[in-house]
């Protein structure tokens, strides 16, 4: 496994490496009266255009009212065009704020990671253990019903021949007849200074498309920098870089290996790594939902 800053261009964890860490490394109602997802496009000056779909729910509806409310035609079409899109609000400050206080409880996780140790970064982060708590679980299954139709046609577009079930259930299923029985979903810090390699969250042989990060911290009140950055890596063409916006209680979902895009002779498969930018001060804290469970 090998892993560098993430300021350079290229960085990977191989999988099968570090069998310990499980995986290749490759985590009053204010504003949370609207579940929007916002889409934002590059333009000429490098600035993001942002297409956005709202819809309203109380602080009382249901993750799964929250992500259903979601336009998801508006999510699968940024997704086609550049592997990730954002979801504004899903979670409210007072959840944010639960989640992110699990982190010193020993008793919800089964492993607890630091990177400097294993070259992945700075800062560090822990996998729950199961059961998840309520708000993951219900997270991981209604992101899981809305996303599987996307990574199915993916799937298709670069012909790939696995096909995933409509339920995250029947999909776990598959992954622990394999042997991919430890779970997945974690909490990551990061202090000052503190920041992720760029990689790609592979954990076995059943790998879902997605994955989803919240960010459970308020930009330039409790951190400054530590952007979420994804790279695109191009056949015969250097790597691009984008920078997600994210607010406190926003989700990204993103690719996790590579994504289709459409070519003179067809699809072909473009690369993604992800990872987090030099935190300049204060701590961050970020929920990953990962759908697949490792071996």
């Amino acid at each position: 496994m090998s892993c560098i800053g993430i300021a350079d261009i290229h960085a990977e964890r191989s999988l099968g490496s570090h069998d310990d860490l499980d995986c290749v490394q490759t985590h009053g109602i204010p504003r949370n009266l609207r579940a929007r997802i916002v889409v934002r496009a590059a333009a000429a000056a490098n600035r993001l255009v942002g297409m956005t779909t709202t819809v309203r729910h109380t602080r009382e509806s249901s993750i799964e009212d929250r992500v259903n409310a979601v336009d998801w035609t508006v999510a699968s079409d940024h997704l086609d065009a550049y592997g990730w899109g954002l979801l504004e609000n899903i979670l409210t400050a007072d959840e944010c704020r639960a989640i992110a206080g699990l982190y010193d409880d020993g008793t919800r996780f089964r492993s607890h990671i630091v990177m400097a140790r294993h070259g992945f970064g700075r800062g560090e982060y822990k996998y729950f253990s199961y059961p998840l708590p309520d708000m993951v679980a219900d997270l991981r299954a209604a992101l899981y019903r809305r996303l599987a139709p996307l990574a199915n046609r993916w799937n298709e577009s670069m012909g790939i021949g696995v096909r995933y079930p409509g339920a995250h259930a029947g999909f776990i299923e598959r992954c622990h007849r394999a042997g991919q029985t430890r779970p997945t979903p974690l909490l990551l810090r990061y202090g000052t200074g503190d920041y992720n390699c760029l990689h790609q969250d592979l954990y076995g042989e059943h790998v879902f498309p997605f994955q989803v990060a919240f960010l459970l911290a308020e930009p330039q009140k409790d951190f400054t920098g530590g952007e979420f950055v994804l790279t695109e890596q191009r056949p015969r063409m250097q790597s691009r870089a984008e920078v997600v916006p994210l607010g406190r209680g926003d989700g990204v979902i993103f690719a996790v290996h590579h994504r289709p895009v459409r070519g003179t002779r067809g699809f072909y498969r473009v690369n993604l790594r992800h990872g987090v930018s030099r935190l300049r001060a204060g701590r961050r804290h970020t929920l990953g939902v990962i759908f697949h469970d490792a071996t």
